[in-house]
């Protein structure tokens, strides 16, 4: 199976093919796999090299002049490191643009904690207007590519991760899928890549497991089908996100604001882990792994 990065790279390119507003803005990263929609379409691919904060100065002048910028590099590298530019040249200029990123919270360990971004989303939570796909597979990652560069001058981030499900699946628009279905009042969310270990996890558990692939905007009134008991009037849900620990939190109170509930938010913790390791140990570290899930969801639904 390709990886989401490159699935993405024949994606860019096919999509430079079709419409000649589609341009390209990377920092080096990935060149290599570029290299088709580097060579078809040499007059609408800017090389900044490694100055991310010229990236998406240079992507935001592009949508300026009324192309459809394509960003990519490190999550680390195109939210948090320009996140000024990200601001001001997309948010206070009023364009849009698709930031497009790869390393996600820790796929490359062995780079350090400068290529890991666990707080990229809930960043970018800091600003108004941002759709964020997280997509779980490569089909997921073209699709939501695909829509994303077609939604009019939106401002959308695509979080890529070498981390994946067995199986893409089908997409509801921004809406949350359920796939599995449970009866006690209760819901697990799992974001992206973390679906196939939720499902591990929560194997003969009674829950209803929902699927996120969009978090921006937050399927407020999905969450609200899956997770309120209809007798009891109440809900409880748990949140399984590849990046920083409680994220969607605060959506998640506020769609089930007029129920009483309770949340626990599960995801990548905030304390450094200087021993890089594998991203499996990370996971084990942060108990994002299948026998760390079971027991915090089990013990949070038993208290």
């Amino acid at each position: 199976m390709d990886s989401m990065r490159d699935r993405f790279a024949d994606t860019v390119h096919q999509l430079m093919d079709a419409d000649p507003r589609v341009a390209l803005v990377i920092a080096e990263i990935s060149r290599d796999r570029l290299q088709g929609a580097i060579t078809a379409h040499p007059d609408r691919v800017v090389n900044v090299g490694i100055r991310e904060q010229l990236l998406v100065s240079a992507g935001a002048g592009l949508a300026l002049s009324g192309l459809r910028p394509v960003l990519h590099t490190f999550a680390s590298f195109l939210v948090e490191r320009p996140f000024e530019q990200v601001k001001l040249d997309f948010g206070h200029q009023g364009v849009g643009g698709v930031l497009v990123s790869s390393g996600a919270s820790y796929d490359m360990p062995a780079g350090g904690y400068t290529h890991m971004s666990p707080g990229d989303v809930a960043l970018l939570d800091t600003l108004p207007g941002w759709t964020v796909h997280v997509p779980g597979h490569p089909d997921e990652a073209e699709a939501l590519v695909r829509a994303a560069v077609a939604a009019g001058d939106d401002k959308v981030y695509v979080r890529l991760s070498e981390r994946t499900n067995a199986e893409g699946r089908a997409l509801d628009g921004t809406r949350f899928r359920q796939v599995r279905e449970g009866r006690s009042g209760a819901a697990v969310v799992a974001v992206g890549p973390m679906l196939d270990t939720v499902l591990a996890a929560t194997e003969g558990l009674d829950l209803t497991v929902l699927y996120a692939t969009t978090v921006r905007p937050f399927d407020a009134a999905g969450l609200r089908r899956a997770a309120i008991d209809p007798v009891r009037g109440t809900a409880q849900v748990v949140l399984v996100e590849p990046y920083l620990a409680g994220t969607s939190v605060r959506a998640a109170d506020e769609a089930l604001a007029m129920v009483p509930h309770r949340l626990l938010g599960l995801g990548v913790g905030k304390e450094e882990l200087r021993r890089y390791g594998r991203a499996e140990e990370h996971d084990a570290a942060h108990g994002l792994d299948a026998a760390s899930l079971r027991r915090d969801i089990s013990a949070f639904l038993a208290s």
